[in-house]
C-alpha cells in the first residue's frame, strides 16, 4: 500500500531469498508498523525504510540460512556500528555492545573509511509498531551513495499540480499568462498537496533535501515537508512592484518583510531541524531595491540565506540594462547583497564580469538544465567550473520542465554543454555527480552536515540497484550513475538517517 512496503519487500525476498512467510507471517504484516501514517510511502518521525528492514531482519534471525547469518551478523570480523541516541550499538562476530558519544542519524566509517552502517535508529527492547526490536543489527549494503541534496532539488513545490500548463510558450507568456493566473488562485491546501505530491516524485528519484524559491503559503509547504520526512528550505515568494501583478500579490515592501519575518519565526527549525525558512526574491522585474536591500539586512540578522532567480532571461537582460545601465549580477553587487547566503537560480546571461563577481562573493548557484532548454537558455557551466564556481542542480518546477527527476537533470547537464562547446571533455561525469551531491549541500549552505558519506555527517542515502538493461555493465561508476542510471534504479531513499 505504500512505496515504502513495496520496496522493502521486494528488497528483502531478494537478499535474504524469502518467498512468501518469515517466522510465521508475511513480510507485509511486518512491514505495516504504525508511527504517525504513512504519507508519500514514508512514515513520519524520519522513520524510514530501514525499520522495516530490521523488523523483517529481527523476525527472520532464527533463520538456518548461512548467508541470512552472515548478513545479521557481520562475520569476517567486520564490525557495524548504529547511531542510536546518545549511544552507539555495535555488534562484532556476534557480539553487542555499546559505545557514547554518537548521534541519530550519524554516518560511522571502519578504519579503511568503508562505510558499514548508514541506517536505523532505534533502541534494544524498544517498540515499534508492536513489534518488539531485541537486538541491533545492521545490513551492510554495498551499492550506497549520498542523496542528491539541495538543489539536488531546487524546485517549485507549489507548481507540481501545474504541470503541464506551461509548454510551447514564451517566458513571459508562461509567467504572466500561465503561471500568476495559476498560483495567485491557490489555496493553502493547495499549496499542501501540491508539496506533497513534490516530495513524492522527489523521495522516488532518490532528493533527499531541496530549496523551495517560493509559493504563497509558507504554512503548506512547512506541513506537507514535515510530514514526508525530507528536508527543505522553504521561501515565499516576495513581489513588491511589476505590471500585472494579480490584486492578491499587490502588496508593500514592509508588508512582504513581515510577512517572511513571521513564517521565519513560526517554522524555521521545525521537524527535528528538517523544516527551515529562507527569504526570497522572485525576480528583479518584481523587487524594489529597498526591498533587495532590506531582505539581505533580514537574512543576516537571522543566518539564513536569500533564494532568488537572477539573470534567468534575455528579456531580464534587457530590463535591467534599460533601467539601471547594467546587468543583473552587476547591480546586485552595487546593492551589497552578493553573498555567500545568496541563492542565485538560473543564472544564463552572465558577463566574464559578472562571473568573477560571483567566484569572489562566493555566491552559491543553482544550474536548472531542462527548465532551461525549454525557455531561458545556457548557462555559462563550463566556464564556471573552470572558475572553481562549484554550481548545483535543480529541477525547477513541475510547470517549467514537467520533471522533478534529478536523475534525468544529470544526464541532461552531461549532454547539453557538451553540445554547446562541441567540446566532448566539459563538465565531466565527476563534476556532474559533485553537483548532484556536496555542491548541491553547499548551496544549502549545509555541506558541513549531509551532502557526502563522512563520518559524523547525517546518514542521507540512496540504495541503487545497478542490476538491469539500463546501467549493466557497469564500466565506469561514476559515468554509470551519471549517464546511465534512471530513478527507477533507486530503491530506496534515507534522509537523516
Amino acid at each position: 500500500q505504500s512505496i515504502c512496503q513495496r520496496t522493502t519487500t521486494q528488497t528483502i525476498r531478494e537478499v535474504l531469498g524469502i518467498s512468501q512467510d518469515c517466522g510465521g507471517g508475511s513480510i507485509e504484516e511486518f512491514l505495516r508498523y504504525q508511527h504517525g501514517g504513512i504519507v508519500a510511502g514514508v512514515a513520519r518521525q524520519t522513520l524510514h525504510f530501514a525499520i522495516s528492514f530490521q523488523l523483517a531482519l529481527n523476525r527472520c534471525a532464527d533463520s538456518s540460512s548461512t548467508a541470512n547469518n552472515d548478513l545479521l551478523t557481520g562475520t569476517g570480523g567486520k564490525e557495524h556500528l548504529l547511531g542510536i541516541g546518545q549511544t552507539t550499538l555495535y555488534q562484532q562476530n556476534g557480539k553487542t555492545g555499546s559505545r557514547s558519544g554518537q548521534r541519530v542519524g550519524e554516518v560511522k566509517t571502519r578504519a579503511d573509511n568503508d562505510v558499514l552502517v548508514t541506517h536505523t535508529s532505534f533502541l534494544q527492547n524498544q517498540q515499534v509498531g508492536g513489534v518488539t526490536v531485541s537486538t541491533a543489527q545492521a545490513l551492510d549494503l554495498e551499492s550506497i551513495q549520498p542523496a542528491f541534496h539541495g538543489l539536488g532539488n531546487r524546485v517549485h513545490t507549489s507548481q507540481q499540480i501545474s504541470r503541464g500548463v506551461g509548454d510551447d510558450v514564451d517566458f513571459i507568456t508562461w509567467l504572466h499568462k500561465r503561471m500568476w493566473p495559476y498560483e495567485s488562485n491557490m489555496t493553502e491546501e493547495d499549496s499542501y498537496i501540491s508539496t506533497l505530491a513534490t516530495c513524492l516524485e522527489m523521495i522516488k528519484t532518490g532528493v533527499t533535501s531541496f530549496a523551495e524559491p517560493g509559493g504563497q503559503f509558507v504554512s503548506g509547504m512547512a506541513r506537507a515537508t514535515a510530514e514526508s520526512g525530507l528536508r527543505g528550505k522553504l521561501a515565499k515568494s516576495v513581489m513588491d512592484c511589476g505590471e500585472g501583478l494579480p490584486a492578491v500579490w499587490q502588496k508593500t515592501t514592509q508588508q512582504e518583510l513581515d510577512e517572511q519575518v513571521a513564517d521565519l519565526e513560526r517554522f524555521h527549525n521545525t521537524a527535528d531541524g528538517r523544516v527551515q525558512v529562507w527569504f526570497g526574491l522572485r525576480t528583479i522585474f518584481n523587487n524594489t531595491d529597498d526591498l533587495i536591500v532590506k531582505t539581505k539586512e533580514l537574512a543576516d540578522k537571522y543566518g539564513v540565506g536569500i533564494h532568488m532567480h537572477v539573470a534567468e532571461a534575455k528579456s531580464e537582460q534587457e530590463f535591467t540594462y534599460a533601467k539601471f545601465g547594467e546587468g543583473t549580477v552587476k547591480h546586485l553587487e552595487n546593492l551589497g547583497v552578493l553573498d555567500k547566503n545568496l541563492l542565485a537560480v538560473h543564472t544564463v546571461y552572465l558577463t566574464d564580469e559578472e562571473l568573477e563577481l560571483f567566484k569572489k562573493r562566493e555566491v552559491k548557484v543553482s544550474h536548472n538544465p531542462a527548465s532551461a532548454m525549454r525557455v531561458l537558455g545556457f548557462a555559462r557551466i563550463p566556464e564556471m567550473l573552470d572558475m572553481g564556481i562549484m554550481p548545483s542542480i535543480g529541477t525547477d518546477g513541475a510547470s517549467s520542465s514537467n520533471r522533478m527527476d534529478m536523475v534525468d537533470e544529470m544526464w541532461l547537464t552531461s549532454l547539453i554543454h557538451k553540445g554547446r562547446m562541441l567540446d566532448s571533455t566539459v563538465v565531466p561525469s565527476q563534476d556532474i555527480l559533485r553537483m548532484a551531491t556536496k555542491w548541491g549541500a553547499r548551496a544549502l549552505m549545509d555541506d558541513h552536515l549531509y551532502g557526502s558519506l563522512e563520518a559524523g555527517k547525517k546518514a542521507d542515502l540512496i540504495v541503487i540497484d545497478p542490476k538491469g538493461p539500463s546501467m549493466m555493465p557497469v564500466n565506469d561508476r561514476i559515468a554509470s550513475l551519471v549517464t546511465a542510471m534512471h530513478s527507477n534504479n533507486i530503491q530506496s531513499t534515507m534522509c537523516n538517517g
